[in-house]
């Protein structure tokens, strides 16, 4: 097996919406904001190379949309999509598997990109299978108040009527050493990935802990459907973590892509940060 991580680009959002109840005193002293309160995220995606598979996790935002849209997310440096996988010896041809952990823009985006003609819609990844957890779908397609902006249909619907979407229904063994959980506090259906790699057990954690910064359980997000939710199944996973040393791979700090944890008097919290390359 191979794994890679790449930053496809970095975008901004609200420091105060990305951390919740927390106040500004405290999270600023862990996460910099900008004079207009505005904290820059990293959008990383996992490669996942099997032999027979190349399993791609969350595809960002993508690039329909118009500069209206993209002037809000300020969407800068980064690799790309496309050539963050060619940077490490993929095609979007290669691809056999997307699997997305939600259906929010900034994680489903680039599934899907305009035709040649911009007359409709085409697969970034046409050789792929998609797969989303059936209860993140069906979620998405109600839509929300709360997640109206979020979920897009543009990034979602084109991959349905390709006939190529894949809905799980159960937590467990995807592929071969690659294994699904099912959270239900960011948004119902988000889904976690666990890897096996080199005697290690990998969780992209996603938006379940989008920072290092959100390792503690209170510090959450104001974009999550259910903060209970959120608070307990974080505490889940990071007492699975610590008990067997797994490694977080941090999709959206710009400063920590993976880290290992220990207990302290304040709770669990990250021991050593580094990069995935240095495993």
């Amino acid at each position: 097996m191979k794994v890679h991580l790449f930053n496809i680009a970095n975008f901004k959002v609200d420091g105060g919406a990305m951390f919740g109840v927390v106040p500004k005193v405290l999270w600023s002293r862990v996460y910099e904001s900008d004079e207009n309160n505005l904290i820059t995220l990293s959008l990383r995606s996992l490669i996942v190379s099997t032999g027979d598979r190349v399993i791609l996790v969350d595809t960002g935002w993508g690039d329909k949309q118009d500069e209206k849209f993209f002037r809000h997310v300020h969407l800068h440096n980064g690799d790309g999509l496309t050539e963050g996988l060619l940077k490490h010896g993929y095609s979007p041809g290669d691809v056999t598997d997307v699997f997305l952990t939600h259906l929010h823009a900034d994680h489903c985006g680039g599934c899907v990109r305009k035709n040649a003609k911009s007359t409709g819609y085409e697969l970034v990844f046409p050789n792929a299978v998609y797969h989303v957890s059936r209860i993140q779908w069906e979620w998405a397609l109600r839509n929300n108040p709360r997640e109206e902006d979020a979920f897009l249909e543009e990034n979602y619907i084109p991959v349905y009527d390709s006939g190529r979407l894949n809905l799980i229904d159960e937590e467990g063994e995807l592929f071969k050493d690659f294994s699904v959980r099912i959270c239900y506090g960011h948004t119902p259906g988000l889904m976690i990935a666990l890897v096996n790699y080199r005697g290690k057990t990998l969780v992209y954690a996603g938006d379940l802990i989008p920072t290092a910064a959100h390792l503690p359980l209170i510090w959450n997000m104001s974009y999550d459907i259910e903060s209970l939710k959120t608070i307990s199944e974080k505490k889940k996973i990071l007492e699975e973590a610590l008990e067997n040393d797994y490694i977080l791979v941090i999709q959206h700090d710009r400063h920590v892509e993976c880290c290992d944890l220990h207990m302290t008097s304040r709770g669990i919290r990250a021991k050593n940060t580094f990069k995935l390359s240095d495993i």
